[in-house]
């Protein structure tokens, strides 16, 4: 009997487990997606600015 227990116990500490590393996982992929963008805004922007210099010279 207690060991019915105790497994129990360890399943149920195991998917807390992976729940836990599911949300880490979902809080770097966020992150990472957070960078892009923030990068490709700033990219964008110097992009337009080169482009329109081109422009003008032309």
């Amino acid at each position: 009997m207690v060991t019915c227990k105790n497994n129990k116990r360890n399943s149920i500490v195991r998917n807390d487990i992976r729940a836990v590393t599911a949300i880490e996982y979902g809080l770097i992929a966020a992150l990472i997606a957070v960078v892009i963008v923030g990068s490709l805004s700033v990219l964008g922007i110097h992009l337009a600015t080169a482009y329109n210099g081109v422009r003008a010279g032309f």
